[in-house]
């Protein structure tokens, strides 16, 4: 019987190498039933099985035609183009390893459809808010409040005593020192005048226990003025700054280039709208892709006349 559930079992997806293959972009909305319907019948399939597969799954042509038999590799290959153009995916070349010394080939897959703009921010090392501009409003939020009539003859809950100021966690341990030795009881007034000076050190990693501790250690049998010996002693036993350890640097964001969807040629995120180079867009104009040659005889002149001059 074990062996008769086995044959219908799914096959798991194939995996591309380590640190290849898929990767799901970051802040995408949750899953739906409709999250591909503006797309044709192909890509939505092709979407839709992208989607559900884990991170590292290849996604190349051969691997997605040979599992998807409705469509061999032509087919699948004009979808993935589709599905650029329609801001779902985009393959990246990505820099990894400790001293990023490796590049490796990704695609990252969003089943939020995103603009040229954001995956320009995302492939800097920026992850974009693409909170939508016009936010729709609630209707139980835009809803006519209702009148309410009042009658004087009713007993209604008269309106709670405004809540106290909260007070600082300097001046809360100022007051505390009377409870830890009444000799160190002080006012109202003086707690508010001591409150700078508690609050440095405060500052300085001093704990309010460890603060009550060292005030009161070794007071003298009598104390005539609590508040003019707590602000001696708050100088006088001030303790040093502590030692700042300098923090460690971020890690820096992962070098990341663009490729072309169809034929793999790398560029930067404006040279490939949509994720796709002229030529795989269908634009075969004559422009030329670089400088003309005219250009770059001339740059090569002002360089050996800026070189001269310098001699």
């Amino acid at each position: 019987m074990a062996t008769a559930n086995l044959i219908g079992a799914p096959r798991p997806p194939a995996m591309a190498s380590p640190g290849y293959g898929k990767r799901s972009a970051p802040d995408q909305a949750p899953r739906r039933r409709d999250d591909f319907a503006h797309l044709l019948e192909r890509e939505a399939c092709i979407a839709s099985y992208i989607d559900r597969l884990p991170d590292g799954a290849a996604i190349d042509t051969k691997t997605l035609a040979a599992t998807l038999p409705a469509y061999g590799q032509q087919a699948v290959r004009s979808g993935l183009n589709a599905l650029s153009q329609a801001g779902h995916l985009r393959r990246v070349r990505e820099q990894v390893g400790e001293g990023r010394t490796q590049w490796v080939f990704r695609t990252y897959f969003s089943r939020t459809p995103r603009g040229d703009a954001w995956w320009a921010c995302f492939l800097a090392g920026d992850v974009p808010n693409d909170a939508p501009d016009d936010v729709v409003d609630s209707p139980v939020a835009a809803a006519p409040r209702q009148p309410v009539e009042v009658h004087p003859d009713e007993d209604w809950p008269r309106p709670a005593r405004t809540a106290r100021a909260a007070r600082s966690a300097a001046y809360e341990a100022l007051a505390a020192l009377g409870r830890t030795d009444a000799r160190l009881s002080l006012s109202a007034a003086e707690c508010a005048a001591l409150e700078d000076q508690a609050a440095e050190w405060l500052a300085r990693g001093v704990t309010p226990s460890d603060f009550a501790r060292i005030l009161t250690a070794g007071l003298p049998d009598v104390v005539h003025s609590p508040g003019a010996l707590t602000r001696k002693r708050l100088i006088d036993k001030l303790p040093p700054e502590p030692v700042r350890t300098p923090q460690a640097a971020a890690p820096a964001a992962p070098r990341r280039l663009m490729e072309c969807t169809g034929c793999r040629t790398p560029g930067r995120p404006e040279a490939l709208p949509g994720g796709l180079c002229r030529p795989c867009r269908g634009d075969l104009s004559d422009e030329p892709l670089g400088p003309t040659e005219a250009e770059i005889h001339s740059r090569v002149e002002r360089l050996r006349a800026a070189v001269r001059a310098v001699r």
